[in-house]
C-alpha cells in the first residue's frame, strides 16, 4: 500500500462518517426537502478522484449505512449508490477532465439517476412518494458540488 493510498483511506474514514451523520441530523421543516445527498456526493467524489479507494464496496457500505440511518427498505440506497458509483468508475477519466461547471452537470445527471432509482424502488415496494419536493436534492446537490469538490480536493492535497 502506497503512502497516497493510506492518506486517501484516512480521508475517507474521516469524511464518510461525518457525511452520514449530517444526513441524519434533523433540519427545520422548510429546509429538509433542500438537503443535498452529502453521502452520495462523497461517494461520487471518491469514485471520481480516488477510484482505488472509493470503489463499489465503499458505495455499497455507505448505502447500507444510510439505509440503516433512514429506516428504509434495506438495500435501497445501497443499490442506487452502487449503480451511481459504477457509472462514475466507468467514465471517471473523462469526467475528471471537465471544468467544475461541467462536472456539476454530470453530477446533476447522476443525482437524477439516484433519485429515479429510489423512486422506482419505492414504487415497486409499495411506498410511492410522488411529491415534487423529492427532486429538490438533485438541484441542491449539483449546486453544492463545486464547494464540496474544492474542499475535498484541498483536504486530499494537505493530507
Amino acid at each position: 500500500m502506497t503512502d497516497g493510498d493510506r492518506r486517501s483511506r484516512l480521508l475517507l474514514t474521516a469524511v464518510a462518517p461525518v457525511a452520514l451523520v449530517l444526513c441524519a441530523l434533523p433540519l427545520p421543516r422548510l429546509l429538509d426537502p433542500l438537503r443535498p445527498d452529502l453521502l452520495l456526493l462523497i461517494v461520487i467524489w471518491f469514485a471520481l478522484m480516488m477510484p482505488r479507494t472509493g470503489g463499489l464496496l465503499f458505495a455499497w457500505a455507505a448505502g447500507l449505512g444510510l439505509d440503516a440511518f433512514r429506516g428504509v427498505v434495506l438495500g435501497e440506497n445501497a443499490l442506487a449508490f452502487v449503480v451511481v458509483a459504477y457509472l462514475v468508475h466507468r467514465f471517471h477519466l473523462r469526467v475528471r477532465m471537465f471544468p467544475l461547471a461541467h462536472q456539476s452537470l454530470v453530477v446533476l445527471s447522476l443525482l437524477f439517476i439516484y433519485q429515479f432509482l429510489l423512486f422506482w424502488i419505492d414504487g415497486v415496494t409499495g411506498h410511492p412518494l410522488t411529491d415534487w419536493a423529492r427532486w429538490l436534492p438533485v438541484l441542491t446537490g449539483a449546486l453544492c458540488w463545486p464547494l464540496l469538490a474544492g474542499l475535498l480536493g484541498r483536504l486530499a492535497i494537505r493530507g
